[in-house]
């Protein structure tokens, strides 16, 4: 008896007629258009910097990309809310909190890196030549190891 597999379902298929996947897709569809009607009262700035996070018992948890985007929508609160009252899907709203979650695909700032003039590289291995105590001169000369090269001399 050969081995004869399912035949493949487009993932859309299987989202919605799996219970748990399709307990999930709902929800995350009912999400997806809270967010539309959220961003249509937003302001365009801000759209980009708040995220509907949940919505239940009355309370709209709304997660901000940084505190100044944070503050802002704060002094908003209150024009943002009655709007969002107005809206069917919202009617029940009463409170709406803001939670800062700064984005986790961002990169974060380069590493600095020690850049010395050569006339600075030259003075600290001259002060490390003088140096008895070894940690300390290998310190001092990877320190000056980080000066400019000179160019090189293709005179030769």
């Amino acid at each position: 008896m050969a081995f004869r597999p399912l035949p493949a379902r487009a993932p859309a298929a299987m989202l919605r007629e799996a219970k748990p996947l399709k307990a999930l897709f709902s929800a995350a569809q009912r999400l997806t258009q809270l967010q539309r009607l959220l961003e249509s009262q937003l302001q365009p700035a801000a759209r980009e910097h708040c995220h509907l996070a949940s919505w239940r018992e009355g309370c709209l948890l709304l997660i901000v990309t940084d505190g100044h985007w944070a503050t802002r929508l704060r002094y908003q609160q209150k024009r943002l809310q009655r709007q969002l009252q107005q809206l069917d899907e919202f009617a029940g709203l009463q409170r709406i909190l803001f939670k800062v979650q700064p984005p986790s695909g961002q990169p974060r700032a380069p590493e600095r890196s020690i850049v010395l003039s050569n006339c600075a590289a030259e003075s600290i291995q001259t002060t490390a030549d003088g140096i008895s105590d070894p940690n300390l001169r290998a310190a001092l000369e990877r320190l000056a190891s980080h000066g400019k090269k000179p160019a090189a001399d293709n005179s030769a």
